[in-house]
């Protein structure tokens, strides 16, 4: 079994916020279909019934808590899980996918690498781009631009794919393929 997990907080405040991206790539992947809740987690599981797909409801800062339960009660390997995150050094709408490695300071990423106790898990880390006049803080909690929203959108294409290929094949070539073209 494959987990998708989508970072972000929940709530209607925290909709179209840079932290969100996570739970705004899932959205647009999975289009209109109904959330179930579950171990603090809105979950979908697909009708394979070999990937789930989570938005953990736990904030972000604790979102290791919602996954490792998920992962526990599934039995997920922790090479089978690819994380969506928000990334403040990329440039808005550009992408990575990494794995074995740090939390990078992102707190989402910290929580869910001690919650796991493991760094072994793939990322799609998304560029958010950093503004150095607003505390980190508040700028990943702030709102996309309607321009940056067109960056991104024009990528979801390309989230897609690398979603459908995780899906489909081991971490490592996705990274391999995907990490080529950006």
């Amino acid at each position: 079994m494959k987990l998708v997990v989508g970072l972000g907080n929940p709530g209607r405040e925290y909709k179209n916020t840079r932290h969100n991206i996570g739970f705004m790539v899932l959205d647009n992947y999975l289009g209109k279909v109904k959330w179930k809740n579950k171990m603090e987690s809105n979950y979908y599981l697909d009708d394979s019934n070999q990937v789930i797909f989570i938005k953990p409801q736990t904030y972000m800062n604790l979102s290791g808590l919602a996954v490792s339960k998920i992962v526990n009660y599934y039995k997920i390997d922790v090479q089978d899980i690819l994380v969506i995150q928000d990334d403040l050094d990329m440039e808005i709408g550009s992408y990575k996918l990494k794995n074995n490695s740090s939390s990078g300071g992102h707190n989402g990423l910290k929580s869910i690498i001690n919650e796991l106790n493991s760094d072994k898990f793939g990322r799609l880390k998304i560029g958010i781009g950093k503004n150095n006049r607003i505390p980190v803080d508040k700028y990943v909690l702030s709102k996309f631009s309607k321009e940056e929203l067109e960056v991104i959108n024009s990528n979801q294409d390309k989230f897609n794919t690398i979603i459908d290929l995780f899906i489909k094949e081991e971490f490592e070539n996705t990274k391999q393929k995907y990490n080529q073209l950006n």
